[in-house]
């Protein structure tokens, strides 16, 4: 039986798809990379970049045609995001919410009000959308979330502070998560609120110094009795207590996209060893004529392959309505470990450069570092697939 909602069951012919990866590729190699030093030291995307990407179509890749998107599959998507994964992860990471988390909650359970008016302006770029879920007490046990959503009238007051909230200092919309229910302290008392960021009671921490991934922001939201119209609430006022399921029916495919991104990068980062190895000279020759050299770079292309044909077959499987839970864990666990690794082995090949900032594997080697944290660290991914075999058994 299909898990996917009819309306995100959306796909373009091949011909488009072919023309996009074209341009895809063409920006990324002509204008974001030449761009990475500069954003990495001023810790900013420049804004005429960001209308670029509005103009490219990038914030609504995954957005259904009927509201202003694109509207790629989840095995299209996976092939886009790719070649975006050959550029620093920040860049993507200002429309990512939009395709991911910020939009397919409202494509999946949103009423017919909530899509008319959000999907488009998030399609466009108008609004950059945040997912509001972590707090300070409350990450991978995410239904232990202390923030409340108290009904007065026709209105919820949301009182509660979300930590580490990817970028919120430019959000126009969060998607927040509070509990409804204070009778219970698990997921079943959660609802979701689609929250204008400019609503009163609504406050943004200092944005925090990351390890990588500079130009991305992340800061704390603090909501004090913000008051958000019941009508609000993601699905409407008869979705109370739905929150938490909401926001799981996102994850599959948000761990999938991180996925297909961390085997963007792995392939970015075989080529800038590829290009150095045959550079670099040591004992009279190019270091890439060294066996134990070629052993490392053969490695690096052999996770990285067999990676991608994890991520496109579970992502074919989800198009095809197949229940992908435990497969799309199984992705975001190896992907995001196999990167790592592959980092690692960049900076070696590298040797001492690798450890300078004038080379683009130091500063891969910090950001891919935080594909293993979200959607879920490495060790919940663990535990779903173990839970969801045994269950099964």
């Amino acid at each position: 039986m299909s898990d996917i909602p009819s309306q995100e069951a959306t796909s373009v012919d091949e011909t488009t798809m072919t023309n996009l990866i074209d341009v895809v590729r063409k920006y990324v190699n002509e204008r974001l990379i030449p761009l990475e030093p500069k954003v990495s030291e001023e810790d900013k995307i420049p804004e005429e970049v960001v209308q670029e990407m509005r103009d490219l179509g990038l914030f609504g890749l995954t957005i259904p045609q009927e509201y202003g998107g694109i509207g790629l599959n989840t095995e299209q998507e996976c092939r886009v995001v790719m070649e975006l994964g050959r550029t620093s992860p920040a860049f993507r990471s200002i429309f990512g919410t939009n395709n991911g988390i910020g939009s397919q909650g409202i494509v999946m359970d949103g009423t017919n009000e909530q899509k008319s008016y959000y999907l488009p302006k998030l399609a466009s770029g108008e609004i950059i959308g945040s997912f509001a879920l972590t707090e300070p007490e409350a990450g991978s046990d995410a239904g232990s979330l202390q923030t409340k959503a108290t009904l007065e009238g026709d209105a919820y007051i949301i009182s509660g502070t979300k930590r580490y909230i990817t970028n919120a200092p430019n959000a126009q919309l969060f998607t927040v998560f509070a509990r409804t229910d204070p009778s219970t302290n698990n997921s079943r008392g959660v609802s979701a609120f689609l929250v204008d960021s400019k609503l009163p009671g609504i406050s943004l921490g200092q944005p925090y110094r990351k390890m990588g991934q500079q130009g991305a922001h992340v800061c704390d939201v603090v909501f004090e009795n913000c008051r958000v119209p019941a009508a609000q609430m993601l699905g409407g006022p008869e979705k109370i207590n739905q929150g938490f399921k909401s926001a799981m029916k996102t994850l599959d495919r948000g761990r999938i996209h991180i996925s297909a991104l961390s085997v963007g990068c792995a392939n970015r980062l075989i080529d800038l060893c590829l290009s150095y190895a045959v550079e670099r000279k040591q004992f009279g020759q190019q270091i890439a004529e060294f066996q134990l050299l070629q052993g490392m770079i053969a490695d690096s292309k052999t996770e990285s392959y067999a990676a991608e044909c994890m991520v496109l077959d579970t992502a074919k499987r989800r198009d095809g309505g197949e229940n992908v839970n435990t497969l799309a864990s199984c992705c975001k666990l190896f992907a995001t470990e196999m990167v790592g690794r592959v980092a690692d082995r960049a900076v070696q090949i590298h040797g001492g450069a690798g450890y300078i900032e004038e080379y683009a594997v130091a500063r891969f080697y910090r950001d891919v570092r935080l594909f293993r944290l979200y959607e879920g660290t490495s060790q919940v991914q663990q535990g779903i697939i173990a839970k969801n075999l045994l269950k099964e058994y």
